[in-house]
């Protein structure tokens, strides 16, 4: 039996693509997303194991089951930790060569541990049943159970899906149960201050079969925007509750739950067909992507709420650009994908998962960033999360960890889906892919390619592929491409960003994206750049850092000079990643005052920001790195947008 990946809607839904059997495709080689995978089998895992019981999250639910005595520690969403690492290890479980086994033990003492904590109603959150147990469903606004009920409800979902196994999610139905009887129709109008239920419950419908999920998820949607979660400090619009969800006009308040309930909503709308819900997905997607997105994918410009900003409000130091909230783009624009098979969401989902999500871990795995700057001050202090210069082991609010393991062990859902006997292939890497009766044969495409590091990409088929098409995405980065089948040089139609290549005999195709190295500029309106240029080369935006640097040069006083192409330069043999040459120059002088009077230059040979051009202090060459992999060598200073003057 094929295993379904996390999303997967039913036949007759109103979805344009289909996912791929989760164990159809085998990410493999040396590639980002295949080495990524492998890095999260080995040690991520295992990491986040370890952490949950140092953290206390696992020792939370041992006192709510009465198996020790203690008080709670962590935040109140703690459980949602616990949650995560058992999806991640229940999708790494399903995987092609994965290695959840080692696990085994863990995952079985667990759903024990959870089958004991819970309570006889189904209740099972342990915050409340140890620290506050007369105040169950007493403040959804901050309380976290629904949220909790999603992630553990997602990780049921892995489990049965993968292995057949029932237990974890038989204790998620019956804490839902108690939420449905509470909260369903005829019950309390009331929302979840964090959404995530929202898209646990379709996927459960889609696990079951039973439309009372599917319901349920339907009305806390329709539940919101009537200021059920009550004031607070945050204002509504930071819970998503300010405006009815079909009549909102773009994307405001925290980040995450901005993307998560948007998630939900595209669930839905791709069971139920209500096109209001869909106008107003379009409405968040444009307004996040045309003015609220950082150039690396990252989202959330402000700490104080972790919230999206005002339109072009991207300042790149104060970036709070929060891990999860990169993985929720992933997860919308992925059913966005799925529900219109445009390849603008297609490159959303690159963008974010090869910049903002990848740069949000070490390259072994077992550190993490939680904010991710898009610069970092030389002299600014970096030990704490919020303003970080390194990545640490693991936060006292751990959300961000078991999220990306969760997502990494499931990569290969993302790679390619198929629609009507056709092949659609959205990311790049080297693999296999099982296509089972797609394209009137049952074959296997085998995938070469050194992507992102190069855009040359081969596709042999074991047996003739025919009936269907081949759909190539060509990334909205490219400017010029090559193709070949069969051998031949081709140029067939290009739709919504993906060359279809007709599926008649095809034994091979090869698809050559140029990748020159891009200097781009911000819109005029995002003020905080103004007059700086970004590095790009394909889907990678790269990064200066002072551990590049000649010892006598201050990050901050390098100017690019714009009018010199940036070109590839040597792998660093640490990173085992190409380096980008960027020519420029050093700031010549500068005022020894905080706000000189324009065009006043410093003392001879003092270092600044007068003399833009830098001739004085010399033409100089430096290298960036991918932005993905800053930071792997040695804390420091670090900037993503470069001043040109």
């Amino acid at each position: 039996m094929p295993i379904n990946g996390p999303v997967s809607p039913l036949a007759g839904a109103h979805s344009v693509l289909r996912p791929l059997p989760l164990d159809a495709v085998n990410l493999t080689g040396t590639g980002q997303l295949a080495s990524w995978q492998r890095v999260n089998r080995d040690a991520t895992l295992a990491h986040c194991v370890e952490q949950l019981e140092q953290s206390g999250a696992l020792a939370n639910l041992r006192i709510a089951a009465g198996l020790e005595s203690g008080i709670f520690r962590g935040f109140v969403f703690a459980d949602s930790d616990v949650y995560k690492v058992l999806e991640a290890i229940g999708w790494e479980a399903g995987r092609a060569g994965g290695g959840a086994g080692a696990f085994a033990g863990f995952v079985d003492d667990t759903v024990a541990l959870l089958e004991a904590a819970q309570q006889d109603d189904g209740y099972l959150d342990s915050f409340f049943q140890v620290a506050k147990p007369d105040e169950q469903f007493a403040d959804l606004r901050w309380g976290h159970e629904l949220y909790c009920l999603g992630h553990l409800l997602q990780a049921g979902v892995a489990w049965q899906r993968t292995r057949g196994r029932t237990d974890l999610l038989e204790v998620g139905l019956r804490f839902a149960g108690l939420v449905e009887q509470r909260f369903g129709a005829g019950g309390v109008d009331a929302v979840c201050g964090h959404p995530e239920i929202e898209t646990a419950l379709v996927e459960v419908y889609r696990v079951t079969g039973q439309r009372r999920w599917l319901e349920l998820a339907q009305r806390f949607i329709d539940l919101r925007g009537h200021r059920s979660v009550g004031e607070d400090r945050f204002g509504y619009g930071y819970f998503q509750d300010h405006e009815p969800v079909r009549m909102v006009p773009g994307a405001t308040g925290h980040s995450v739950r901005q993307l998560y309930l948007a998630a939900g909503v595209a669930d839905v709308y791709a069971e139920d067909g209500d096109p209001e819900l869909l106008a107003a997905l379009e409405r968040i997607w444009t307004d996040v992507h045309q003015s609220k997105m950082y150039v690396t994918g990252g989202l959330g410009s402000r700490h104080r709420d972790e919230a999206f900003g005002d339109p072009f409000e991207l300042p790149p130091d104060r970036a709070y650009s929060e891990t999860c909230a990169a993985i929720s783009s992933v997860q919308f624009n992925w059913r966005m994908l799925l529900l219109t098979g445009e390849g603008r969401f297609a490159d959303e989902i690159e963008r974010a998962l090869y910049n903002a999500v990848a740069g949000s871990t070490t390259s072994d795995g077992t550190a993490f960033f939680y904010s991710n700057p898009l610069q970092v001050r030389t002299h600014r202090d970096g030990a704490h999360e919020q303003a970080p210069d390194r990545r640490v082991g693991w936060y006292d609010c751990a959300c961000c960890p078991p999220n990306l393991a969760r997502l990494v062990s499931s990569l290969q859902h993302y790679a390619a889906t198929t629609a009507d006997g056709s092949l659609q292939l959205h990311l790049y890497e080297t693999g296999t892919i099982e296509l089972g009766e797609v394209g009137g044969v049952a074959t296997v495409a085998r995938i070469n390619t050194g992507y992102p590091v190069d855009g040359v990409v081969a596709i042999e088929f074991d047996a003739p592929f025919s009936g269907g098409e081949v759909a190539l995405r060509v990334p909205g980065w490219a400017e010029s491409w090559r193709l070949r089948v069969n051998g031949d040089a081709v140029k067939p139609a290009m739709t919504g960003g993906y060359l279809r290549v007709a599926g008649t005999d095809l034994r091979s195709i090869e698809l050559v994206l140029e990748m020159p190295v891009r200097l781009r500029r911000a819109h005029p309106q995002v003020d905080a750049v103004r007059g700086c240029v970004v590095v790009t080369r394909g889907p990678l935006v790269y990064a200066l850092e002072q551990a590049d640097l000649p010892e006598s040069l201050v990050l901050e006083d390098f100017v690019v000079d714009a009018a010199v192409p940036a070109e590839l330069g040597p792998v660093d043999p640490l990173l085992g990643l190409p380096l980008v040459r960027i020519a420029g120059s050093r700031r010549a002088s500068h005022s020894e005052e905080l706000y000189p009077v324009a065009g006043q230059a410093g003392p001879a040979g003092s270092v600044g920001f007068a003399d833009p051009a830098g001739s004085a202090g010399g033409a100089i060459t430096v290298t960036a790195v991918p932005y993905y992999r800053w930071g792997n060598r040695a804390p420091g200073g670090m900037r993503v947008w470069i001043p040109t003057s």
